[in-house]
């Protein structure tokens, strides 16, 4: 975490030189595009400075607003990324790993099933210990409807940011210890969810294998859910 030092001093001091609004801003988008700043910083900070300013509980509100749009701006960055680099890997290195952009699609297309995607994405989004960074680049990489990825990332992150910065606003000497504990929770879901990702990774490869193609695994799978 040392070569983050600097960026995280960085934003503690732009908190105390820029408007509350803007700095809710600014560091949400930046906390959203680089993974590994702790995602409570930013909310917890701004909740600290609501406090000693005297914002009223609906100003917390609209700065949990603020720096949702922020988050949202930064995970379509990272969605559009992801989306042009699985592109780019399965046109070159498909064939290697036995993996087709159409195959790709076809578990975007499988998983663009409405409402239930909006509530498990918001899900995801709204639980503070539930890393954001891997969920952008899965909906960029499988093409996840992206009204409902927007929609959904940025109610969820209302939820988040409400959560922190109360946290911030009732006593910020109570949330540096648990900074740390909601940081390294975080940290083991983040490896969790890439050893998770791996593992159904291969298990998708082989079945699809035994199974007729990715056409009619899917198709299998969707059987067994209804």
């Amino acid at each position: 975490m040392s070569f983050l030092s600097p960026l995280i001093h960085w934003l503690e001091n732009l908190a105390q030189q820029i408007p509350l609004p803007w700095f809710a801003f600014i560091g949400s988008f930046i906390e959203e595009l680089i993974a590994p700043i702790p995602s409570p910083l930013v909310m917890t900070t701004s909740g600290s400075i609501a406090s000693s300013q005297s914002w009223t509980l609906l100003g917390l509100g609209a700065v949990a607003v603020i720096g949702a749009f922020g988050k949202m701006i930064a995970s379509y960055f990272i969605y559009v990324v992801s989306d042009k680099g699985e592109d780019f890997v399965i046109k070159n290195f498909g064939r290697f790993i036995g993996v087709s952009h159409k195959e790709i699609e076809s578990l975007g297309s499988y998983l663009n099933k409405g409402w239930r995607d909006d509530i498990v994405l918001f899900l995801l989004r709204a639980i503070p210990i539930v890393p954001t960074a891997p969920i952008s680049v899965i909906c960029g990489v499988i093409k996840l409807n992206l009204r409902t990825y927007l929609v959904s990332s940025f109610l969820g992150n209302i939820v988040r940011n409400c959560f922190y910065l109360y946290l911030g606003y009732v006593s910020l000497d109570a949330v540096h210890s648990l900074e740390e504990g909601l940081d390294s929770i975080e940290k083991v879901m983040q490896l969790l969810m890439a050893v998770v990702l791996g593992v159904a990774v291969l298990w998708f490869y082989k079945k699809r294998q035994s199974e007729g193609g990715v056409d009619g695994f899917l198709q299998k799978i969707q059987k067994m859910v209804k």
